[in-house]
Formats: structure tokens, C-alpha cells, sequence
């Protein structure tokens, strides 16, 4: 069970409250785990070239990693965020710059530097929100030392201000960019409209959550492109199979939901049909024909609902219970039911795997948390243990915790 305040625990310090802030901010902007897209990989193309760099980045930073929303010259999509440079550009205002990384006690015993790439030169700006939240970087890297002027730094901040522009953009759009179907912000202003048109009527309504299975074994196998093509895929032939007066859209990177005006059994068969039709999908890229299933929650309104969100939460809990089964199936929410899951609220929180008695500590990025468990992702599942305390620093929250479940870096983890 989370515990909230234990004695034990200090005060969240002003770094931890500033950092949970700006995490905060990097949930609005909704853009982790994306698929790459054209308008940011134009961007890190302009950089390398401009400057010269082997290696140009536009990324987010949650609390676990530095996360390439587009990258020349690396071949991952991801690196642990202590092992970054940028870890430290998020923390100010103003560019970092790093002539020689050997000579910079900061980095002179970084992995990254004594080991491949051998990175000796860096340049970094924070991606700055329009609300003061630093939620990322743009920055260019080399492998010889090398001097940045003045000239050079207004350069990069002007490329770091047009990603963000981008961001910042997308907050307004009604359409998701690739899609087409509702964005998260559009989806929940239609969508609270119409949930409180059925509290006031007393009309059937229902929410379904839906999340690509193994999405990500979908990039790492097949490239991003494979990636665009299976949610434009999943949006198109979902939308084929919705009424027009279902509100559908795409509220997560490989996650979908739909308000319906329907009861549980109407919603239940509705998912039925969208899974069968994301199951029955074939989609051909290069030589290769991809196959995706989707797990699927659904929830219906009651009395006990007090809002839109606590709606979506209760799908997107049924939606959890669906993937914990086996994926590839739905699950209605019942509150009747004494082993229900209790609803998760999404978050974006730096926590801490605690263990080894609280001598050991691995980062982690908290993605849902409740009262009875918690989703993390973290950068490498290794030498995790099936049982562990999980702390929250800004919350001043923890607790005693096990893994019920794991895919790829994901935990799902249960509260003892």
C-alpha cells in the first residue's frame, strides 16, 4: 500500500520540486516513445551540417533518460540520463558548451567520453516551454575538441526554438500530425462536452482505451517508418469501424481511446470488433508483412463517475488488466469486483528503484500510478529485483513494491 509522508522521509528538496514541475511540462507536450517524424529530423540534418558535427539531437528528458525525438549520427534511440551531457543543460538557463570533455571534470569520466563515441566537443540548449520549463535539449556533438562563439550559439538557439515552436504548436492542433484522427487535447475537450451532456441526461456512455501490443519490438525490428505505418494503419481501420458520433483519438504514442454513447455491453462489443480488426490487419513494409494485436479496457459510466478523467482512468485500468492476461483482448471495468484493479492515474514522475537495504538506487520514470501499484519504465531491467521499494522524492511517497509483470523496460509492480 503507498504510504504517504512516512516519518522517515525528508522534505522534497527545491530541486526535486523544480524537477517534478518540469516533468510536469514534459507530460503536456505528450511527445516520448513518438515515432520520428520529418519536421525535427530536418532540424538534427541542419545542425550536422551547419556546424560540421558527426552527431546532432533533438531530445526530452524524463526522469530515467535522454529520450531522441531525432538524432544524426547514433544509432540508439535512447541513452540513461546520467550518462548524458544534457542532464546538466536542462538545469540552466543559458547554452553549456563544452570545448574538450576531457578536460571538463564533469564529463572527463563519462562512458560517452572514455569509451565509444569518444565524445570531445559539446554544444547544448535547453528546449525552454513557453511556461519556463526546460523539458529538453538540442545540441551538437564532435569528437575533437573545438571552440563555439557567440555566432555559433545563436545559430543553435534559433534550431532549439523552432523545436519547440513545433511543441508548442501541436498544443493548439485539433488533428494529430500523424493520424489525423483527434489529438489528446482535442479528444478531451469533446470528449468532457459530451460526458457532461450524458451525467446531465443520464444518457449510456462509455470510454475504451486501447494500446498497441509491442509497439516498440515494431521499431526496434522494423524501423520508425514501419512504426508510422502501423498507427496510421490502426487509426484508419478503426476509424473505418466507429460511428460518426464516436470521439476518437489518439491520446498517447501507441495508445487510442473513444468516447461512445453506448452502455457496457454496447462499449464491450464495440472493442470486440476494433480488436478483431487491428488482429485481422496486414500491412506490408518492404519485404516484411507486420502483424499487431491491442489490448483493449473499457469503462461505462455510472453514478460513482465523477468526471471524464476518472472515466478514462477506469478504461485505461481495465486496459492494464487486458495486457497482464495476455493482451489481445478487452476488459470491462467492474467496481463490484473485489480483485478489480483500482484505477492509475497517467503521471510523469521521477522515481527510484530502492533496494539492497537502501544502499543500492536505480532511476526510473513512474508512467501510472494508484493505490494498489504503479507502471515504471527504466533504462535497463538488469539487476532489478522482483521485490524493491519504489520512492517518489517530490511526492515524499513510498512504497514496499514487487513485479508483477515486465515487456521490454516496462514494470508493472504491485504494492505489498
Amino acid at each position: 500500500m503507498l504510504q504517504e509522508h512516512p516519518p522517515e522521509i525528508q522534505a522534497p528538496s527545491a530541486a526535486d520540486l523544480r524537477e517534478a514541475a518540469r516533468l510536469r511540462a514534459v507530460e503536456r507536450f505528450d511527445i516520448l516513445d513518438t515515432p520520428r517524424e520529418a519536421s525535427f529530423d530536418r532540424i538534427t540534418r541542419l545542425i550536422k551540417t551547419v556546424f560540421d558535427v558527426p552527431i546532432a539531437i533533438v531530445s526530452v528528458i524524463d526522469g530515467h533518460r535522454q529520450w531522441y525525438k531525432a538524432c544524426e549520427g547514433l544509432t540508439t534511440n535512447e541513452v540513461a540520463r546520467n550518462d548524458t551531457f544534457c542532464q546538466y543543460t536542462i538545469l540552466q538557463d543559458e547554452p553549456l558548451i563544452v570545448a574538450d570533455a576531457t578536460k571538463d571534470a564533469r564529463f572527463a569520466g563519462n562512458p560517452l567520453v572514455t569509451n565509444d563515441p569518444h565524445i570531445r566537443f559539446y554544444a547544448g540548449v535547453p528546449m525552454r516551454s513557453r511556461d519556463g520549463h526546460n523539458i529538453g535539449s538540442v545540441c551538437a556533438i564532435g569528437y575533437a575538441p573545438r571552440e563555439f562563439g557567440d555566432r555559433d550559439i545563436a545559430i543553435l538557439q534559433d534550431f532549439a526554438d523552432l523545436a519547440m515552436d513545433e511543441l508548442e504548436l501541436r498544443q493548439h492542433a485539433s488533428s494529430d500530425a500523424l493520424t489525423g484522427v483527434l489529438s489528446r487535447r482535442a479528444f478531451i475537450d469533446q470528449g468532457g462536452r459530451a460526458f457532461a451532456l450524458a451525467q446531465r441526461q443520464r444518457f449510456d456512455f462509455s470510454c475504451i482505451v486501447f494500446d498497441v501490443d509491442h509497439f516498440k519490438s515494431v521499431n526496434d525490428n522494423f524501423g520508425h517508418a514501419a512504426g508510422d505505418k502501423v498507427l496510421t494503419g490502426v487509426a484508419r481501420q478503426c476509424s473505418a469501424t466507429l460511428r460518426d458520433v464516436d470521439i476518437f483519438g489518439r491520446v498517447g504514442g501507441e495508445e487510442f481511446a473513444v468516447l461512445l454513447y453506448a452502455g457496457r455491453n454496447g462499449a464491450l462489443e464495440s472493442a470486440e470488433r476494433l480488436r478483431g480488426t487491428i488482429e485481422a490487419m496486414r500491412l506490408a513494409h518492404d519485404t516484411d508483412e507486420i502483424r499487431v494485436t491491442a489490448s483493449f479496457g473499457v469503462a461505462a459510466f455510472d453514478p460513482s463517475t465523477g468526471n471524464l478523467q476518472e472515466l478514462i482512468e477506469r478504461a485505461d485500468a481495465a486496459m492494464y488488466r487486458s495486457k497482464h492476461a495476455g493482451r489481445n483482448r478487452a476488459t470491462a471495468w467492474n467496481s463490484s469486483e473485489s480483485d478489480q484493479a483500482r484505477p492509475r492515474r497517467r503521471v510523469l514522475k521521477a522515481g527510484q528503484i530502492v533496494f539492497n537495504k537502501r544502499m543500492s538506487t536505480i532511476d526510473c520514470t513512474v508512467r501510472s500510478l494508484g493505490e494498489d501499484g504503479a507502471t515504471i519504465d527504466v533504462s535497463n531491467i538488469a539487476g532489478i529485483p522482483g521485490q524493491f521499494v519504489l520512492a517518489i522524492r517530490a511526492d515524499r511517497f513510498e512504497a514496499k513494491c514487487r513485479v508483477v509483470a515486465q515487456a521490454e523496460r516496462r514494470l508493472e509492480l504491485a504494492f505489498d
